[in-house]
């Protein structure tokens, strides 16, 4: 270690305090790494509370909690991100003092009208916004502010694109309704129009139909009048008939014939009892009874023939007495019943003609009242006909209007569009969120982030370097060797601690980015190349300002800080830090790392910056060694 000289002090260089010099920028660099490079990795870390105030609505019938809804979503968080703040469910009283003690980094309240407002648009309602406010500690951190904020700020868009969606696609599913339904209008207009003429056809027959219908209506009346002639006549006719036909000679005749035919079942039966008794007799005349001496020959023909007279009861043949008193007693039987009949006979008969001419006479009223009735008829048919007339009149203009109306319809329906409900959501989705951007990437610092913290870590840990090691070696003086091998001895240990700084940050970065081999070797060698002209600069800085030269490379690191964050810089400054030794090696490991290009230009620049420092280094050697005597006794002690 002899070759290193401390600067400032005539102590030896350590091993130590090398090491320390190399790790500074490798330390800075990994807790700015950690720390600041993708935080989206680490939202956890981050807690925040959640105050749901919000109160649900019913729509159709239905509950809308939309705060709980968005409370759910920002739990839950986005797929997009690899993690999410720390939630709490909370309440006003603790999100306040939590806020105020530090426990929560940010707070999101949700009003109790957010559901109200959020729907505020359906049929019915006044619109208004739905708002959530954010509060955040006033010692919160400098980004915690913007995460919190970006993360609900997403949350509300897609819970407002979602709404929106659904509202322009029921919109547009209207129209597929109002299509529709106008359809059918258009096609009754049109059956409406088809049928209007067709009554007007039928309607210019009507006043002839209700002509003819006068006509006939005078000629039921005269009909009607005839028919009412006719039925008093026939009433008349029925009620003299009625008369005669209840005849009591009538009656009489079959009262007597039914009392001699009794009669003469009565004599009749007499007769042959008494012509069976003779014959009874007769056979006691007959042997074995018969007395001596008698003709018993005679006496057998004569039983015998009144036997045949007298007739069997069993069998009562026509010519013989029993049958005479047989036939007498059906006779009697028959002429009572005749009598029976022939009474009811008259009597119902009499009965019916007498009601038959009643209901003539109220034939007669009816077709008198018809008569009345057709000539009203016949007067109201030709009034009718009158205003038949002026009924074809108004059929056509129905006629006419409704064939219009038709056409306006079919007009409205092919000027409606349809939408199924695949193009209706996918019309919505483009309705309510018609601009987007792609390729937006979740990291806060962007892709310039590793190589702006690489450059600066690796220009302040040169810086470092100079702060340990001399810029100028203080045997310069009294040395015979040439000025360049002076700087070029000062610089080489430099040079070799800016390239272990330069892979020892690559491989920091390479652990939290895990960039492609191809990739990292580039920008490993883009940091080597970084190291090693830095500390040219600032090797040479130190050498010709000394102190100042040190206050210089920290204003140039802060001015690489103050240009590369965002693009608002003032343009100024922006052409100054483009002019520091820091610009090519942020070109570079951007040119690597984002797919920036002028890789080649920035290397160029960083060898530049390199013969330019040696230069300057050179020159502040070969000034130093013309130094007064005074100069080099303070030089010793400083």
């Amino acid at each position: 270690m002899t070759l290193l000289e401390r600067s400032r002090t005539l102590r030896p260089v350590t091993w130590l305090a090398v090491i320390g010099v190399i790790l500074l920028p490798v330390l800075v660099g990994a807790v700015l790494v950690v720390s600041l490079y993708n935080p989206t990795d680490r939202l956890g870390n981050m807690t925040a509370a959640i105050v749901n105030n919000d109160k649900p609505v019913t729509l159709n019938g239905q509950t809308v909690p939309l705060g709980r809804q968005l409370t759910a979503g920002l739990v839950e968080g986005s797929k997009d991100l690899p993690s999410n703040l720390n939630w709490v469910i909370s309440n006003t009283d603790d999100a306040a003092s939590g806020l105020a003690d530090g426990t929560y980094a940010a707070v999101i309240t949700i009003p109790d009208n957010f559901s109200a407002a959020a729907t505020s648009t359906a049929p019915g309602g006044t619109p208004e916004k739905a708002t959530i406010s954010i509060a955040t500690a006033n010692d919160a951190k400098v980004v915690d502010s913007a995460i919190t904020a970006q993360i609900a700020q997403t949350a509300t868009s897609v819970m407002g694109q979602q709404l929106s969606q659904n509202y322009v696609k029921n919109v547009l599913l209207g129209f597929t309704t109002l299509n529709t339904q106008l359809g059918q209008a258009s096609s009754g207009a049109e059956q409406l129009a088809t049928g209007a003429a067709t009554a007007a056809s039928g309607a210019a027959a009507l006043p002839s139909g209700i002509g003819q219908l006068a006509s006939g209506a005078n000629q039921l009346t005269s009909g009607a009048n005839q028919l009412s002639s006719g039925a008093g006549q026939l009433a008349s006719g029925l009620e003299t008939a009625a008369a005669q036909v209840a005849s009591p000679s009538l009656n009489s005749a079959a009262a007597t014939t039914s009392q001699y035919a009794a009669s003469a079942a009565s004599q009749t039966t007499a007769v042959a009892t008494t012509l069976g008794a003779l014959a009874q007799e007769c056979a006691q005349l007959l042997p074995p009874h018969a007395l001596p001496n008698t003709n018993t020959a005679a006496i057998a023909t004569l039983c015998e023939k009144l036997g045949t007279l007298v007739g069997s009861p069993t069998d009562p043949a026509n010519d013989t007495a029993i049958g005479a008193a047989t036939a007498a007693g059906y006779a009697a039987g028959y002429a009572s019943g005749t009598q029976t009949g022939v009474s009811q006979l008259t009597s119902q008969t009499s009965a019916g003609l007498t009601q038959s001419a009643a209901a003539a006479h109220q034939l007669q009223s009816g077709a008198s009242g018809i008569a009345a009735g057709s000539a009203a008829l016949a007067s109201g048919a030709t009034q009718a006909s009158s205003g038949a007339t002026q009924l074809v009149a108004g059929v056509d203009q129905l006629a006419t209007g409704a064939s219009s109306l038709s056409d306006g319809l079919k007009t409205a329906v092919s000027s409606i569009p349809t939408y199924s409900d695949t193009q209706a959501a996918t019309l919505a989705d483009v309705v309510a969120n018609p601009v987007t951007a792609s390729g937006v990437s979740t990291n806060l610092f962007g892709g310039s982030a590793i190589p702006l913290l690489s450059t600066l870590v690796l220009w302040f840990g040169s810086l470092a370097t100079f702060v340990v090691l001399q810029a100028v070696s203080r045997r310069a003086l009294a040395s015979r060797l040439p000025s360049v091998v002076l700087a070029l001895r000062s610089f080489a240990p430099a040079a070799v601690i800016g390239a272990l700084q330069g892979v020892l940050v690559a491989i920091v970065v390479q652990i939290a980015a895990n960039y492609d081999t191809g990739s990292w070797l580039a920008y490993a060698g883009l940091s080597i190349v970084a190291g090693i002209a830095f500390a040219a600069v600032n090797q040479a800085l130190v050498a010709l300002f000394r102190g100042t030269g040190r206050l210089i490379a920290a204003i140039a690191g802060t001015l690489a800080i103050a240009t590369s964050v965002v693009s608002t810089t003032p343009s100024g400054l922006t052409w100054l830090a483009g002019l520091m030794p820091t610009a090519p090696a942020y070109n570079a490991a951007l040119g690597v790392l984002a797919s920036a290009g002028g890789v080649g230009s920035a290397v160029v620049g960083m060898v530049v910056w390199t013969v330019l420092g040696l230069l300057a280094t050179t020159f502040a050697v070969w000034r130093h060694r013309t130094s007064s005597v005074r100069a080099v006794v303070a030089g010793t002690t400083a």
